[in-house]
């Protein structure tokens, strides 16, 4: 018993269930329940085995497809977000080139300038940055210190804070050693000159790109090719940046404009302008040979440098902007008409003793009560009721064809941005009424460009010639002239002949003996006329011109003053915009160094110590000029040849022959047509040289350099 009861405790021990079961009197477990239980326990592993890889290869396979879905279908967008997340170029913009006058002296160039900037993932506490950064500025507005603080607070690598600041404000910036604040350096344009050429120089934006004048009409010429910097940021968000392409500095452009007279024209137009308590003004210098502008001013003026600042009137250029009514300035159209198609002559006579002239149901009153004028006195006192006889004569068609053949009626210069084109009515529109009104400078619209162009053309013996500012475009040191274009025939050269002969006695005995420069001859023409208020011409409300060219035989420029609005007593061209011209051409004869025309001084001969040399005329004729040998004969003896000067000016002629120590005698005004003696010829230190002059237009005018 006790073995058996031994045995089933171990037998209990290793098959408990098994020994209760036989306890319970059940059966024992056979050898096939242990295989069973087996196998349902390696079934369960098995399948959860199963699910496992299953599970696990669906996940590697989801993976595997998410991988490959951003590899490839996605690659080129995650690329290019994380370049925007550790990458930012900015361009670098190329330094303009410079702008010069007519004698290389610098009227525009660029400088460097410090432009801040931050690194928003960089700043800790936006709100005490900016309140460090607006310390340093000391100009901070409620409202940039808001956005400022909303830029700030972005999760971004860039960011402007305050672009081209001064010098002093970038070290005061630098002194805070804020983190995420740093610099980069920008091109500023700089206009040393301050308000000088500043309506024809234009200006420059933030951005270094021209917004007026010059610096927008050549804009591709300056700007140059424009660099690229790297803003980069770490892993740690630090930025650093580089620069990947180097900027590439744009052409120089050299003007037309001489700075002298620039200042000259500026200067005595706002003296004009305020002694007269007028609304703005405008002078306009040409040469009319060129058209090259010598001088272009409006008042008011700004200063290119604050432009931002100044008011939007002030920015507009009055020269090609404005355009006005140029009432008697425009009565040399009604002529030119009449005497190129022949109606009429210099000395017929007109009946104007009435004071006045009905045209349709109007009735137009003279300024004056004259008696009986010739053509001649009707533009030197300025008559409406003569210009009207002769405009009815000349008649719509042929009145507004002149007018266009003037250069009214469109744009002249591609030189200068927002030109207008002014206003010339089509001649069917025209009835007697509105052919009076142009004939005196009414109802058509010119801007102050386009009169001093039109003038230019009488001075030069009748060819309109397009006024132009750019005289040459310098790139990588090779310099390229901008031809001068002559746009058509105005007059013959006859009829701008006859019309100088007219415009010299307006100057002389006429409503313009104000503009007379003494030593010279000047043709002019003044211009009142009447502003158009609230569709009513005003009274009170004048536009005073006057235009002209001196000398007038051998014009080294022409000038149109235009003064708007005048107050005062005085309102009229003769007594408001005259003496302007008269200053303005006084000084710039001066100068330019042009000799009187009236009773000129013979010039001073001073024996030549120079040794032999070749002397070249500026019209390129080649003489030989005395060696030391030569200086040691007596006077008389032959020195030289005779050089060849015809076709040259009194002033070039002067300045050939005065090297050879020749005594020269001066008869007529215009270019050298003959020489006594001849080109070629033997000539001494006694010998006097006598040269014939005559005004001939049609010849080209050598450059006085």
């Amino acid at each position: 018993m006790p073995n058996k009861q031994n045995g089933r405790s171990r037998l209990a021990r290793f098959w408990p269930f098994r020994a209760a079961e036989s306890r319970h009197g059940q059966a024992r477990p056979d050898r096939r329940a242990r295989v069973d239980h087996q196998q349902d326990w390696r079934r369960l592993t098995r399948r959860r085995l199963l699910v496992g890889v299953t599970a696990f290869a669906l996940w590697a396979v989801g993976i595997e497809a998410r991988l490959i879905y951003m590899q490839v279908v996605q690659h080129e967008e995650l690329v290019a977000r994380g370049e925007r997340q550790q990458h930012r170029s900015i361009d670098s913009h190329a330094k303009r080139g410079e702008i010069l006058d007519r004698q290389g002296r610098v009227l525009a160039y660029s400088v460097d300038a410090d432009t801040i900037y931050a690194v928003p993932t960089d700043v800790d506490d936006p709100r005490a940055t900016v309140a460090a950064v607006c310390g340093a500025l000391g100009d901070c507005t409620a409202e940039w210190r808001r956005s400022l603080e909303m830029r700030l607070d972005e999760q971004r690598a860039f960011a402007y804070v305050r672009r081209q600041v001064s010098p002093d404000v970038a070290r005061r910036i630098a002194a805070l050693d804020l983190d995420g604040i740093g610099f980069i350096t920008e091109n500023r344009r700089y206009y040393p000159n301050k308000t000088l050429a500043a309506h024809l120089l234009g200006y420059v934006g933030i951005d270094n790109q021209g917004l007026s004048g010059v610096e927008a009409a050549y804009e591709s010429e300056i700007t140059g090719r424009a660099g690229r910097i790297l803003i980069q940021t770490d892993a740690r968000q630090r930025a650093f940046s580089r620069v990947e392409r180097a900027p590439t500095r744009g052409a120089t452009l050299e003007l037309t404009i001489d700075k002298y007279l620039q200042y000259l024209a500026e200067r005595e137009l706002r003296n004009a302008v305020r002694e007269h308590d007028a609304d703005g003004g405008t002078v306009v210098m040409l040469d009319p040979y060129t058209g090259e502008v010598l001088a272009l001013a409006s008042e008011p003026g700004f200063n290119p440098n604050a432009f931002a600042a100044a008011p939007q009137p002030a920015l507009r250029n009055r020269a090609v902007q404005d355009v006005y009514e140029p009432g008697s300035t425009f009565k040399l159209v009604t002529t030119a008409a009449a005497l190129e198609a022949g109606i009429t002559t210099r000395y017929e006579m007109f009946d104007v003793s009435q004071g006045s002239i009905r045209v349709g149901n109007s009735t137009i009153p003279d300024m004056h009560t004259y008696g009986v004028l010739s053509l001649e006195d009707v533009i030197v006192k300025s008559s409406n009721v003569g210009a009207i006889q002769l405009g009815l004569r000349v008649g719509p068609a042929r009145l507004i064809e002149y007018a266009r053949r003037f250069g009214f009626g469109q744009r002249l210069s591609p030189d200068l941005r927002g030109e207008s084109a002014g206003i010339v009515h089509d001649p069917a529109r025209l009835n007697d009424r509105a052919v009076a009104s142009v004939s005196m400078g009414y109802q058509v619209a010119v801007t102050p460009l386009q009169m001093a162009a039109a003038v230019s053309a009488v001075a030069n013996g009748g060819e309109l010639v397009e006024p132009r500012i750019v005289r040459a475009v310098v790139r990588d040191g090779v310099r390229t002239e901008r031809p001068q274009r002559v746009i058509q025939r105005a007059v013959d050269p006859g009829t701008a002949a006859e019309l100088t002969a007219i415009m010299e006695q307006v100057v002389e005995r006429g409503t313009a003996r104000n503009a007379q420069v003494p030593g010279y001859s000047i043709a002019g023409k003044t211009g009142t006329a009447e502003k158009l208020i609230d569709g009513q011409y005003s009274s009170d409300h004048h536009n005073a011109s006057f235009v002209g060219f001196v000398p007038s035989r051998a014009p080294a420029f022409a000038v149109l003053v235009m003064i708007d609005t005048p107050r005062g007593a005085r309102f009229t061209g003769g007594a408001v915009a005259a003496p302007v011209f008269q200053r303005i051409a006084a000084a710039a004869l001066r100068h330019l160094a042009v000799p009187p025309t009236i009773n000129p001084q013979p010039p001073v001969l001073i024996a030549s110590q120079t040794p032999r040399r070749i002397v070249t005329s500026l019209a390129g004729h080649r003489s030989a000029a005395p060696d030391a040998a030569a200086d040691a004969t007596v006077a008389g003896a032959s020195c030289c040849n005779m050089p060849d000067v015809h076709g040259l000016s009194a002033r070039q002629a002067l300045a050939v022959l005065g090297r050879l120590q020749l005594g020269v005698s001066v008869r007529g005004v215009g270019l050298v047509v003959s020489q006594d003696p001849p080109p070629g010829a033997p000539v001494g230190r006694d010998t006097t040289a006598v040269l014939r002059l005559e005004r001939h237009p049609t010849s080209a005018r050598e450059s006085d350099g």
